[in-house]
C-alpha cells in the first residue's frame, strides 16, 4: 500500500461519517481514470476497506473511449496493491463525431458519456454506490462556473441518488487538490493526465474548447492569495445555506 498522509485518511473518515457515503453492506464501483485524485481515492477505498468497522466490497473501472487507449500500467499497478480493477471498453470516441452538437463543449459532452457507461457498468454488476473523485476544489469551482456562467447557486454533493437509482459518492470532498497532488509526488505515482482526452483528439474539430472552468480555478487562486482562509469559509457555508434569504418566490 502506498504512504497515504494521516491527514488524507481522517478527511475522508470525517466525510464518511457525516454524509454516510458507505455503509455496511455497500457494493461500492470507482470510476478510476489514473489521474491523481482517482488513484488517490482508490488507495484511501482499499485501506478503509481493511480497516473500518463494518464490511464493504469494493472494486474500480476505467472507461475506454475506444482510441486504442493503454491501461496497461494503471492495470498492473492496481493488481500490485490488490486492488481489482477492470477496463470497460466502448466506442463513445467514434459516435461523438456523429452526436457531439456543433459548437457544444466536448468536456461536458463526455464527462456525460462517461458517467453513463459508469451507470450501467455498475447497476448490471449489482453495486449500489459509484464514487468519483471530485474534491474541495472541484465543488468551489463548480459552484463560481454555476452562478457567473448559469445563473445558479450549486456546487457538489457528497452524495446524491441518480435518476437511474444508483447512489453516486464523492469521499475526496474535504480534500483540497494540492494534498492529492502532494500524494502522487510523495508515492511516485505514474499518473495519466490529459493524454486519453478525446478532446485532444477533437481540437481541429469545430467543438468549443472549455474556458469556464479555467477561469473559475484562476478567480479561486486569486482570491485565495488575498484570503488564505477562503476555502475553509467555503466548505462552511456549503453546510449554512441561509434558504431564506435568497429570492423564492411564494406559490
Amino acid at each position: 500500500m502506498i504512504n497515504l498522509s494521516k491527514r488524507l485518511i481522517r478527511q475522508v473518515g470525517q466525510a464518511n461519517a457525516k454524509f454516510k457515503l458507505i455503509e455496511e453492506g455497500d457494493k461500492v464501483l470507482l470510476g478510476l481514470s489514473g489521474g491523481k485524485d482517482s488513484l488517490a481515492l482508490a488507495h484511501l477505498l482499499a485501506r478503509m476497506q481493511k480497516h473500518a468497522p463494518f464490511k464493504f466490497e469494493f472494486e474500480t473501472a476505467t472507461l475506454s473511449y475506444g482510441m486504442g487507449e493503454d491501461y496497461s500500467h494503471l492495470h498492473a499497478h492496481c493488481l500490485e496493491h490488490d486492488i481489482k480493477h477492470s477496463i470497460i471498453e466502448s466506442n463513445i470516441y467514434e459516435i461523438s463525431g456523429e452526436s457531439i452538437r456543433k459548437n457544444s463543449s466536448f468536456c461536458s459532452y463526455f464527462s456525460r458519456m462517461r458517467r453513463g457507461a459508469l451507470y450501467t457498468y455498475a447497476l448490471e454488476r449489482g453495486f449500489n454506490k459509484l464514487a468519483l473523485a471530485h474534491h474541495l476544489d472541484d465543488a468551489a469551482e463548480s459552484f463560481f462556473m454555476s452562478f457567473m456562467y448559469n445563473g445558479a447557486l450549486r456546487t457538489l454533493s457528497p452524495i446524491y441518488k441518480a435518476q437511474r437509482g444508483i447512489s453516486v459518492i464523492r469521499p475526496l470532498i474535504f480534500v483540497r487538490e494540492r494534498q492529492l497532488r502532494d500524494n502522487a509526488t510523495a508515492n511516485d505515482l505514474q499518473v495519466i493526465g490529459n493524454e486519453f482526452c478525446p478532446g485532444l483528439k477533437l481540437s481541429e474539430k469545430n467543438v468549443k474548447y472549455p474556458h469556464a472552468r479555467e477561469e473559475a480555478k484562476a478567480l479561486l487562486a486569486k482570491l485565495e492569495q488575498e484570503n488564505p482562509k477562503l476555502f475553509v469559509s467555503l466548505k462552511k457555508a456549503f453546510e449554512n445555506v441561509h434558504y431564506q434569504s435568497f429570492w423564492q418566490a411564494k406559490e
